[in-house]
């Protein structure tokens, strides 16, 4: 029969398993199976994680490339229809035909 000792993985007072405790693997002297169970246990807990990360990875992705399409869209759009660059366009032609009117008429 097992004693309720702390070797027991069941503490029997409360009916729960004992938490894990965090261990620095540089400070600690750890077997290689040890570390090996460790890396197994982290490779586990990441290809859990993976897919539904990657999806979230996937839909920001897109949603910051649509903004920036927005934003790169928006601007042609808007300085395609500014004319400010026409009128001063004019206003050099008048003023170079003004200038060789007088050149001309001297």
């Amino acid at each position: 029969m097992a004693s309720s000792g702390a070797g027991d993985p069941l503490d029997s007072k409360r009916g729960e398993a004992p938490f894990a405790q965090r261990i620095d693997p540089t400070r600690e002297k750890l077997t290689p199976e040890q570390l090996h169970s460790m890396r197994q246990a982290q490779l586990a807990q990441w290809q859990k994680v993976l897919p539904r990360r990657r999806t979230r990875n996937i839909v920001t992705g897109l949603g910051i490339g649509a903004l920036v399409l927005a934003i790169y869209g928006y601007t042609f759009y808007s300085i395609s229809q500014e004319r400010f660059l026409d009128e001063l366009e004019d206003e050099a032609k008048a003023a170079r035909a003004r200038a060789l009117a007088r050149a001309s008429g001297s």
